[in-house]
């Protein structure tokens, strides 16, 4: 840990690991060449056999190939998108793109085709890259409907076939790139209701992301689990960058069933399992329904939420070692502050941890924009080399951000004591964070007033005890208009959103609670709700 004595919530830069800014070619390039043999992917299927395996020399090639190919399609710039779930084409195709010079747009599989068009379509995406089954669901028909009309029909390629993927390798060249070349666009929704797309360079993903497995002892040889999707951060920077940047091996998990990957660790013995609360939570039940020993983990991480204590309790009852929290966002590459190793007490259960490398991070007055005295109450904002390039297409949304000293607000509330650890206190903004995932109210809310039965309506998150938080609808109903049942709304935001942004509780209210402005207090509701003083709460 950093020994830090701050008179104020502000903490420097710190220079503790090796800061290189190079490209995710230059870092491949170096691992194919030091350790060619050594194991660099491997696929986890879904029943827990080991699948398709690559070593470092191997992904270079693969990756190579892919690259002439996507360069002999599209000219250098172009935006691609990709849809699909955890498999190593995916990584295939993100690798390839960088080493193109084009720009991967990751697509949540789960995502119907009006969400997924507003993405073709913001980003001005030139193809879509597909896997034509996750989860049981088919993706082509999804992907056609989206992309109708659109310069993203010109290529809808199947990126399991690899006769297609590779189609035209001998014609296409490998393009320089630079560090600062933005390389990912992942979409975030904001306040406004309407998703935007977060753009990510090479240097700030590679860098920001070697530098928390240091911080995690990941060394040459280790195994990284990973059953995070890659369509987040979390799986496609940290995991697939993190790990390559050390020359460790991926386990990438393709389907995430908690038995298969408890028995795969019993049998595989990775040094690294990461995961969001649930998903740790699943594993650790599952290992002890049959009996698996998961003990060879010696680092379990986790983010996108904060940790219960008593689940790190049960963590270090079935792994040997507690669960380490990283705090971050997209716009960030995603890492802010993470915990250490050697963290304990509440300093590990009550804290996100310390800044991360090569960054500053302070926690300022949500009026003011001054820094604030320590455990004093403010915003958690930081500013370094990993902030995204802006918002797509979007400057109001990128000023709102980044302010004019170039501090990024997080949205969320927090503190900093004098050694430095962050607590994360409350949130300005209003997201769901239901099992990790990002959910935004307003977004779900637009979708919901186009119902003729709804005059007016507020969206909140409310605790539970599996997902940390779900989402609840709060509705009035319009003048003369009959009330829908829970199984019609479900139908309508079914046809509107993807399944998880679907609330989980309906409440019928006569009126809502109000703030001076006339603004809906949605803290008053959720806390209303989670005292059982809704009376139609279910």
């Amino acid at each position: 840990m950093y020994q830090l004595d701050l008179k104020e919530a502000y903490c420097p830069p710190q220079a503790d690991t090796e800061y290189r800014e190079r490209t995710i070619e230059d870092m491949l390039r170096e691992q194919a060449a030091e350790r060619p043999e050594a194991m660099a992917l491997r696929e986890l299927l879904a029943d827990g056999a080991i699948g398709r395996e690559w070593t470092y020399a191997e992904l270079l090639a693969d990756a190579e190939r892919c690259g002439r190919a996507l360069a002999a399609r599209h000219p250098a710039g172009t935006r691609i998108a990709i849809m699909g779930g955890n498999c190593p084409e995916w990584v295939l195709v993100q690798l390839g793109a960088a080493m193109a010079g084009l720009t991967i747009v990751t697509v949540n599989p789960s995502f119907i085709a009006r969400e997924v068009r507003y993405v073709l379509e913001q980003s001005g995406s030139g193809a879509v890259y597909y896997q034509p089954n996750v989860r049981g669901s088919a993706l082509r028909p999804v992907v056609d409907e989206a992309a109708a009309g659109l310069h993203a029909s010109d290529f809808i390629i199947d990126i399991t076939d690899h006769a297609e993927l590779f189609a035209g390798e001998g014609d296409g060249e490998l393009r320089e790139n630079k560090p600062q070349d933005i390389c990912m666009i992942q979409y975030t929704s904001g306040t406004t209701g309407f998703p935007k797309g977060v753009l990510l360079h090479q240097h700030g993903l590679l860098q920001s992301n070697y530098d928390i497995f240091v911080r995690w002892g990941l060394e040459p040889g280790h195994t990284v689990t990973c059953p995070f999707p890659l369509f987040h951060t979390a799986g496609s920077a940290v995991c697939v960058l993190g790990t390559l940047s050390h020359g460790a091996t991926l386990l990438l998990v393709s389907v995430f069933d908690p038995v298969a990957v408890a028995k795969a660790v019993e049998r595989e013995k990775p040094e690294v399992l990461g995961g969001v609360a649930t998903m740790i939570f699943a594993i650790i039940e599952a290992a002890k329904a049959t009996g698996t020993d998961v003990s060879s983990v010696k680092t379990v991480v986790s983010g996108g939420a904060m940790v219960p204590p008593e689940l790190n309790r049960a963590a270090q009852a079935t792994f040997g070692v507690p669960i380490l929290i990283v705090y971050g966002q997209t716009e960030t590459s995603p890492a802010i502050t993470a915990a250490w190793p050697t963290d304990s007490g509440a300093e590990l259960t009550e804290t996100i941890g310390q800044p991360c490398s090569h960054m500053e991070v302070s926690i300022r007055s949500p009026n003011e924009n001054s820094v604030c005295a320590i455990d004093e109450q403010g915003e958690i904002c930081m500013r370094g080399y990993n902030m995204m390039v802006g918002y797509n297409d979007n400057p109001e949304a990128t000023a709102e951000t980044i302010d004019a000293d170039g501090w990024l607000h997080t949205g969320d509330l927090g503190s900093i004591s004098a050694r430095g650890y962050v607590k994360i206190t409350g949130r300005v903004k209003e997201m769901i964070i239901r099992g990790g995932e990002n959910l935004f109210p307003a977004e779900i809310e637009a979708a919901l007033l186009e119902h003729p039965a709804i005059a007016e309506l507020a969206v909140a998150g409310v605790p539970d005890e599996k997902w940390g938080e779900i989402v609840a609808a709060f509705l009035r109903l319009a003048d003369g208009a009959e009330r829908p049942s829970d199984d019609d709304l479900k139908a309508f935001i079914r046809e509107r959103l993807s399944p998880q942004k679907t609330p989980a509780h309906w409440v019928w209210v006569d009126e809502f609670p109000l703030t001076g402005s006339g603004k809906i207090q949605k803290f008053a509701l959720a806390e209303a709700f989670a005292k059982g003083e809704m009376a139609e709460a279910r």
